[in-house]
C-alpha cells in the first residue's frame, strides 16, 4: 500500500459529507450550547469542511457574521453550494496563517479539525490573534486516544485481525489534558473542558457498517484488504459494538473532547 493510502484525504466534498458530515451535524448543537456564545457575535469557524459548524451557528441565531475558513478548495466549494446565507462567508485559507486581522472577531470555533492540523500550536496561537480580548475560543475533536471516534469499532475489528490502520493524526493530542493544554500554552485562560458524547442511529446494524467501512472512510481501504471471510469476522465485531433498539435500529456512541477559554 502506496503512502497515499494511508492519509486522511479530503479532496471530495460530496463524499466527506456524506461520510462525516451526519455526524458532525450531530455534534454541533450540544456544543455550541455548552460554549454558550454571546448574541450577535462575529464568528470564525477554523476548519469549517462542508459547513457543518457554521450552519449550526446561523441555526443558534448567535452569529452577527460567520466567516468560515478550510485548506480544502472542495470541501469549501461543497459549502458554499449548500449554504448561501448573506452573512455568512467560505474561504479557502490555512489555519496556521489566518487571512484576518489581530482582533477581529468575538468568537473563534472549531469542530472536529484540530488535531489533524500539523502545527496544532501555530493553528491556536493564530486563533489567540484574531479573537479580541475577552473573545471566546471553543473547539472539539474525537476521542482517537480511547478510539471513540465514530470508526472506533471499524478500527478495533482491523486491529483484532491483524491489520490495524495507522494511528489518527493528532491522536495524542485529542486526549483532553493534551488538547486542553495546547490553548493554555497559546495564552488563552479561564480554559474549561467537557466530554460530549454524541450518538448517532442508523437503520440497522448493517447501515453502521457500510457507512463506515466504504466509500470516503480512511479505514475503507484497509477493509478492502482483508479476505472475504476476514470482511465477515469484522462486520460481525464492529456490530456487536451496537446498541440495537427496538424495531431494529442500530445506535452507536461516539465520543469528543472539547474545550472553550477566553483571551485575556
Amino acid at each position: 500500500m502506496s503512502s497515499s493510502d494511508l492519509t486522511f484525504r479530503f479532496n471530495d466534498g460530496d463524499a466527506y459529507d456524506r461520510y462525516m458530515g451526519v455526524w458532525s451535524r450531530a455534534a454541533c448543537p450540544a456544543f455550541l450550547g455548552w460554549l454558550a456564545a454571546p448574541s450577535k457575535a462575529k464568528w470564525l469557524d477554523v476548519g469549517c469542511g462542508t459547513g457543518a459548524l457554521s450552519a449550526a451557528i446561523l441555526e443558534s441565531r448567535q452569529a452577527d457574521s460567520v466567516l468560515a475558513i478550510d485548506p480544502a478548495a472542495a470541501q469549501v466549494e461543497t459549502a458554499r453550494k449548500r449554504f448561501t446565507a448573506p452573512h455568512l462567508r467560505f474561504e479557502v485559507a490555512d489555519a496556521c496563517a489566518l487571512p484576518c486581522r489581530d482582533a477581529s472577531f468575538d468568537v473563534v470555533a472549531s469542530a472536529l479539525v484540530v488535531n489533524f492540523i500539523p502545527d496544532r500550536a501555530k493553528a491556536v496561537a493564530e486563533m489567540h490573534r484574531v479573537l479580541r480580548p475577552g473573545g471566546l475560543v471553543g473547539a472539539f475533536v474525537w476521542d482517537y486516544a480511547v478510539d471513540r471516534s465514530p470508526s472506533g469499532p471499524v478500527r478495533r475489528a482491523l486491529a483484532a485481525l491483524g491489520a490495524p490502520p495507522p494511528p489518527v493524526p493528532g491522536t495524542g493530542d485529542s486526549r483532553l489534558p493534551q488538547f486542553s493544554a495546547l490553548f493554555a500554552a497559546a495564552g488563552f485562560v479561564e480554559v474549561e473542558t467537557r466530554v460530549l458524547d454524541v450518538a448517532l442511529d442508523f437503520e440497522d446494524a448493517t447501515a453502521f457498517w457500510i457507512a463506515q467501512s466504504t466509500g470516503f472512510s480512511p479505514v475503507a481501504r484497509f477493509v478492502k484488504g482483508l479476505s472475504e471471510d476476514q470482511r465477515r469476522e469484522a462486520q460481525a465485531m464492529v456490530e456487536a459494538e451496537l446498541e440495537i433498539l427496538p424495531g431494529g435500529m442500530a445506535r452507536y456512541t461516539a465520543r469528543t473532547n472539547a474545550v472553550k477559554a477566553r483571551r485575556p
